[in-house]
């Protein structure tokens, strides 16, 4: 499953992050890649916000990125955080749409992976930038080329190769607490998947 958010309205953004985006990373201090673009498509501008009580990833790799927007003259600054294979318990993410016409403000909530199994991600990329946690890493390498990492999937689209990353064979983060730009997975499970639109501001966090 991917997220793709593109431009237009603001209705129209809001309709199209239906599709969930999920995962984390300990931030230790990533240098961000000149001129790269992280996602595979241009972002909608609107950031989303995840929450999980627990993710465990295998195959971890982070590095430097920039996210371009739709008029391709906005960049955001951004962690491209990834694992070969994550399983996140008790996740949640929201995102807020003010001005709504109609409506005004509204968010769309989504949870999954909160009765006994976790949502499943293979190949994820998540575009941050910023999060919270407890983590626990194994096997870490700090300071290795991005274009020289062994693990986790392959390097984003038009990523500096040169530039900083760190990489882990195994992740794991409690209360997990992060803003991202966009996401990129090749599969998504979400067990007990259930998503509600409400009137207001009802952020996972």
């Amino acid at each position: 499953m991917e997220s793709v958010a593109r431009g237009g309205t603001r209705w129209r953004r809001f309709a199209v992050v239906m599709v969930p985006g999920v995962a984390a990373t300990a931030a230790i201090g990533v240098a961000v890649a000149q001129g790269a673009l992280a996602a595979s498509f241009s972002v909608s501008g609107q950031q989303f916000k995840v929450s999980a009580d627990r993710l465990e990833g295998t195959g971890f790799a982070q590095y430097g990125g920039l996210d371009v927007g739709p008029n391709k003259e906005t960049g955001h600054a951004v962690a491209i955080s990834s694992f070969k294979s994550a399983d996140l318990t008790n996740m949640c993410q929201s995102v807020v749409t003010p001005n709504v016409p109609l409506v005004g403000t509204v968010t769309l909530r989504l949870t999954a992976g909160s009765k006994g199994t976790p949502a499943h991600a293979d190949n994820l990329y998540v575009d941050l930038d910023d999060l919270s946690g407890d983590a626990t890493f194994g096997d870490i390498d700090i300071g290795v080329a991005a274009g020289a990492k062994t693990r986790g999937p392959k390097l984003a689209p038009n990523t500096n190769p040169g530039a900083f990353a760190q990489q882990a064979k195994t992740a794991t983060i409690e209360n997990v607490r992060q803003t991202a730009w966009a996401t990129t997975a090749g599969t998504f499970k979400l067990s007990g998947l259930h998503m509600a639109i409400s009137k207001g501001v009802k952020e996972c966090y």
